[in-house]
């Protein structure tokens, strides 16, 4: 396997860095002068692709990349996301064309970079048909502000009318053991279209990473308070899973982290993987073995401990659930 696959034209790392935790949802962010020591260490450390959006922290996110990073802009794969807006405690969708074309000059002036490479929506807005959205997108590509679009959280249904209006670059969408609903179609039409998966979460948000052992430990505004598998009807059979997974990386002679992430990346040439952290010693580990793959045995092993039908709860809260347009279990 190839350490570098194709991202927009260019040969990354498959291991990115997801930096939405730098600033927002799971603990309290690092202080700023260490939120910037963390990015330059990221990139020293050879992360070539590096994911924001306009959401993560009110802008904040993209702020503090832009202004850590403005003197190393050649050095990484810049990818942001917009459409998913907060607005104090109303959180709505908005994908219309003049939209995006306002969203993008905010990132950039907050980014300091006159391109991004990957600009994603960072969800389905039910209300304007994808081949408007594609088509603003493709005006963007062509004034040179963004090399590709994405789509994140979509279905293979909507990525087939988004590339018939205009190609896509990359999916993102949350792709783990525990959470495969990739396999129900992304996965495999991203392969069939020549678009890359760019997968979120794929330590399970920390849980695959040994991250987790007792959720009623999380901060009070931890987002995986709110969500189902974490709650005290479903933990308890989510943790046996991870001491099994924990048993078999060490018998593998691998972190947690690391056998999660092997495991996403053996799914396909196309696939990449962002997990986050705001912890140097992470950063090191999840970067330090991007062409390693299990055997076959081993990861047959995984696809039965972990799947739709051994997790316990789903993955999202019902009004979260109600704007994602992937498809779902029954």
């Amino acid at each position: 396997m190839s350490i570098t696959r194709k991202l927009g034209g260019k040969d990354v790392n498959p291991v990115g860095l997801g930096c939405m935790n730098v600033s927002w949802a799971y603990a309290a962010p690092p202080p700023p002068e260490e939120s910037a020591k963390l990015l330059h260490l990221a990139l020293d450390l050879g992360y070539g692709h590096l994911d924001t959006a306009r959401l993560y922290g009110g802008g904040k996110n993209e702020e503090l990349i832009g202004a850590t990073l403005k003197g190393r802009r050649n050095e990484f794969f810049l990818a942001s996301k917009m459409g998913l807006i907060a607005d104090g405690p109303r959180r709505y969708v908005d994908c219309k064309p003049e939209t995006i074309k306002v969203e993008v000059e905010k990132s950039l002036k907050a980014l300091q970079t006159d391109h991004i490479d990957l600009y994603y929506m960072h969800r389905r807005d039910f209300t304007v048909p994808i081949e408007e959205s594609a088509g603003a997108m493709g005006d963007l590509i062509r004034e040179g502000k963004i090399g590709g679009y994405g789509l994140s959280e979509m279905s293979a249904d909507t990525l087939r009318k988004a590339h018939a209006a205009c190609p896509v670059t990359a999916v993102q969408t949350e792709y783990s053991l525990w959470t495969r609903n990739p396999e129900l179609g992304v996965l495999r039409a991203c392969g069939e279209l020549g678009v890359a998966l760019v997968a979120f979460s794929p330590l399970a948000r920390g849980v695959l990473a040994n991250g987790v052992r007792n959720p009623v430990k999380l901060e009070e505004k931890d987002l995986r308070r709110t969500h189902p598998r974490f709650n005290s009807a479903n933990w308890p059979t989510n943790l046996a899973l991870v001491d099994a997974f924990n048993a078999i990386a060490e018998r593998e002679g691998a972190s947690p982290a690391q056998l999660s992430l092997a495991w996403v990346l053996s799914r396909g040439d196309h696939v990449h993987v962002i997990p986050g952290t705001t912890n140097p010693d992470h950063l090191r580990e999840n970067i330090e073995c991007p062409d390693w793959r299990p055997s076959d045995a081993t990861l047959a092993e995984l696809d039965a401990l972990i799947n739709q039908n051994t997790v316990s709860g789903p993955r999202y809260p019902a009004a979260m659930q109600a704007t994602m347009d992937t498809e779902e279990f029954a």
